[in-house]
């Protein structure tokens, strides 16, 4: 998979790489809702059977972080190994405290109640 020509010329190779991925999954997701709204029949009863699965979604959530979290945990040992400067140890828990806070939010969002349809 390779990013158009101006995304390579306007970030490096890593960041268009990254950033074709991402584009990837939201369109992805976007189809995967859009199929989800069609085969049940509409909004409101894609949002009910997605309430009715919640319970298998949580557990597919955990499943994901506790990998992530293990895979990290494995990495942060060799980079540490490799890079053991005071520096070095600032950035991975500057990274590690954003992960964290970015999966309370998005898990946190979850609370928040849905707004009523007009």
């Amino acid at each position: 998979m390779r990013p158009p020509r101006w995304l390579r010329a306007v970030a490096g190779r890593r960041v268009a790489v990254a950033l074709a991925w991402v584009l990837l999954l939201v369109a992805l997701a976007a189809a995967v809702d859009a199929v989800g709204v069609r085969v049940v029949g509409s909004v409101t009863g894609w949002q009910r059977w997605l309430r009715a699965h919640e319970g298998a979604f949580l557990a597919w959530r955990l499943a994901l972080y506790s990998a992530t979290a293990w895979g990290w945990w494995r990495m942060r040992a060799r980079l540490r190994r490799r890079a053991p400067a005071a520096e070095a140890r600032r950035r991975l828990l500057r990274a590690e405290v954003a992960a964290v806070i970015v999966i309370l939010l998005v898990e946190g969002l979850r609370w928040l109640p849905l707004p009523p349809h007009a």
